[in-house]
């Protein structure tokens, strides 16, 4: 039998650990894993030396997302030239309704956006940031094309935010279709207060963006939701978006030995960076909700990723330039007025594999679960993605684990000229992706052709 590509000298993780031998790949599939494939192929490439690892599934970012007044320097082809660049094969993205607008009309907005421009594959959730007779009737329906999750906030008054009520009414609707939920799990009154109360004394510093989102605000929206989510069952599946403290994670897995679907997923700035970064003269690059925290709160994320209370890590990319952040203007803005947001799907892979395995703290079958394995199954995915066996999609990054690299703007594909990760160095870098069967990026170079990328319907019931 001919094969399109043979990888020679693997040495091959997934979940169930690792595999050193050939990998055969033809149209696209995963079509033998054996220890010495000798068959003919268009291409062989010797990978000895080097780890392969199931292509990375970025289940957080926001391409092209309309978000105050400004939209991500991201759009669909370069945001995706950063994702399959970091060894990303799969983003799911957010589409995002405009206020008035159905869920069905803004899929197809979402779907015109992306088909012509994605290099990597990518599903969608769906944001709700209203809730009308139309847009319960829309849910069975976006399921039913393959948008399985869907986000809800707490926090944004008068943008996203939700009532109590209303997001009971929604957890029920999405639970009854068999949908996952994703929560924004940050308390959006308090938030506002301190906010107005911060503007009426003049701390309008970058900083002051954490003081008005204090860790106990992500504690109370986290314990509230899972308390309104209870009562509609053990059936729901929910997950907390960019979880950034340790307390939020603790409700949630103790939800789950109670035998809730409860999940947190969290963020490699999270896990790197600290509230320190927003005192810096350029703190307004490190705006994001929720905020940055301490290095308590860091070391708690890092203990839980590493004893599996943590599900996924996902980006949460949402990519504005300096201009952006700044508001077009020479002085920084105040800290109400930056779009909040940082680049991120391209850094997951390095900073996870150097900081988390490398050094100890997690395995590489770990590290592959939360990026990979396990939203391949939250998101309805499974096993097409996030599985190495044959028949699944032939989805996979190539680790360097001696490559040193820093992290600086000049070597990363985003459209916007800063790192927040401009002093980071690490040690394990991603030299080839294989999306489909196709190398589509092999040393610093994409090679992908745009529009390239597909869209993969999520399916239910979703494998948690």
């Amino acid at each position: 039998m001919g094969y399109d590509l043979i990888l020679k000298n693997v040495k091959l993780f997934s979940v169930a650990g690792p595999f050193e031998g050939d990998v055969a790949i033809k149209d696209g599939k995963i079509t033998k894993i054996s220890g010495d494939i000798q068959d003919q192929a268009d291409k062989v490439v010797n990978l000895s030396g080097k780890y392969v690892i199931p292509g990375l599934i970025d289940g957080h970012t926001h391409m092209e997302f309309p978000f105050m007044s400004e939209v991500t320097a991201d759009d669909f082809y370069y945001g995706t030239k950063a994702s399959i660049a970091g060894g990303v094969t799969t983003i799911v993205d957010f589409i995002t309704p405009p206020k008035g607008s159905s869920l069905g009309e803004a899929y197809e907005m979402w779907r015109k956006k992306a088909d012509p421009k994605v290099i990597s594959d990518y599903s969608l959730h769906s944001i709700i940031r209203e809730i009308s007779p139309k847009i319960l009737e829309d849910i069975p329906d976006m399921i039913a094309k393959g948008v399985v999750s869907f986000k809800l906030f707490m926090a944004y008054k008068n943008e996203f935010m939700l009532n109590d009520s209303e997001l009971y009414q929604l957890i029920k609707k999405i639970s009854d279709y068999g949908g996952v939920i994703g929560i924004h799990a940050e308390n959006g009154e308090i938030i506002n207060e301190l906010i107005q109360e911060f503007i009426r004394e003049g701390k309008v510093e970058s900083v002051y963006h954490y003081y008005s989102r204090p860790d106990i605000l992500e504690i109370e929206a986290t314990n509230r939701i899972a308390s309104i989510a209870s009562l509609v069952g053990k059936h729901v599946k929910m997950y907390i978006v960019h979880t950034s403290t340790g307390e939020a994670v603790d409700i949630i897995t103790s939800y789950r030995k109670e035998g809730f679907k409860f999940f947190n997923e969290t963020a490699p700035h999270y896990l790197m960076l600290n509230t320190e970064y927003l005192k810096r003269p350029d703190g307004y690059r490190f705006v994001m909700s929720p905020p940055l925290r301490s290095d308590e709160q860091r070391t708690k994320l890092w203990m839980r990723l590493a004893s599996g209370d943590i599900y996924t890590v996902g980006s949460d990319h949402c990519v504005y330039s300096d201009a952006q952040k700044k508001r077009y203007k020479d002085d920084v803005p105040p800290f109400h007025e930056i779009p909040n947001g940082v680049p991120g799907t391209e850094t997951i892979l390095p900073l996870l594999f150097y900081f988390g395995v490398k050094r100890g703290i997690i395995s590489m079958e770990r590290f592959i679960e939360v990026t990979s394995y396990n939203p391949a199954r939250l998101f309805g995915l499974y096993p097409r993605k996030g599985s190495i066996m044959p028949g699944a999609d032939a989805d996979f990054a190539v680790i360097d684990p001696n490559r040193r690299v820093k992290l600086s703007a000049d070597v990363l594909h985003s459209n916007i000229n800063y790192s927040i990760y401009d002093d980071v160095e690490v040690e394990g870098w991603n030299i080839m992706t294989i999306r489909r069967g196709e190398i589509v990026y092999e040393e610093g170079q994409v090679i992908a052709k745009k529009g390239s990328g597909t869209y993969i319907p999520g399916k239910t019931p979703v494998m948690v």
